[in-house]
């Protein structure tokens, strides 16, 4: 495992297999670098795992963009902050030999909303996304096309920062941007659950993200 403050971030990277996907873990609000690791292990074992630590601090918390109020988000830092992970995520992909392999994101809460951000504004630099309690981040002036990445929304049924129909909005916009999205709800609130590990490795399993090139799907 390399723990770093290269390439501009704080991140660990924890290398892993040479073929299958690669995972761009986004921790919540008060995580750090070290917070989803286990969670990328149990998903796709075996996976190679990059893990960044926001730079924004709230109360002391780390976050990956600022914002103005519960659900209000600083949109001038949130482009800002969403283009300078995409610049770290392709550096990464040079500095720890992604081998053309583009980072499959599993993003929890802040997490997840910076994740659907790269999404909308630097399309190509993820190959699909997990976004675990996201909501609209934006939305576009121009719509970018996805062509067909892979993406799901988890969403808590009675999750009291996220409302039902802020999660139905981003499943709908990445449609509209050409995402193939799954909306898949969990029984619970904002925490992450092992429902929540379930359905996510449900995912994997049945999307080619976790096959080796080549394995029939």
């Amino acid at each position: 495992m390399t723990s770093s403050t290269d390439l501009g971030f704080v991140h660990r990277f924890v290398p892993g297999a040479a073929d299958g996907p690669v995972l761009l873990l986004l921790h919540g609000t008060g995580g750090d670098e070290s917070d989803l690791l286990p969670l990328g292990e149990l998903l796709v074992p075996g996976a190679p795992r990059l893990s960044p630590r926001g730079k924004v601090l709230e109360n002391g918390m780390p976050r990956f963009f600022r914002r103005l109020a519960e659900g209000v988000f600083d949109q001038e830092d949130l482009h800002r902050r969403a283009h300078e992970l995409a610049d770290f995520v392709d550096a990464a992909g040079r500095a720890y030999n992604f081998g053309g392999r583009k980072p499959i994101a599993v993003g929890f809460s802040n997490g997840a909303n910076i994740a659907a951000a790269m999404l909308l504004l630097r399309p190509g630099t993820l190959g699909g996304a997990l976004l675990i309690r996201a909501m609209v981040p934006f939305v576009p002036e121009t719509m970018p096309s996805l062509h067909g990445e892979p993406v799901q929304v988890q969403a808590g049924e009675v999750d009291p920062l996220v409302p039902r129909s802020q999660a139905e909005a981003l499943a709908e916009l990445l449609r509209d941007a050409g995402a193939n999205v799954t909306l898949r709800w969990i029984v619970g609130g904002h925490a992450l659950t092992r429902s929540d590990v379930d359905a996510a490795k449900e995912w994997f399993g049945f999307s080619s993200l976790s096959r080796p090139a080549g394995q029939p799907q």
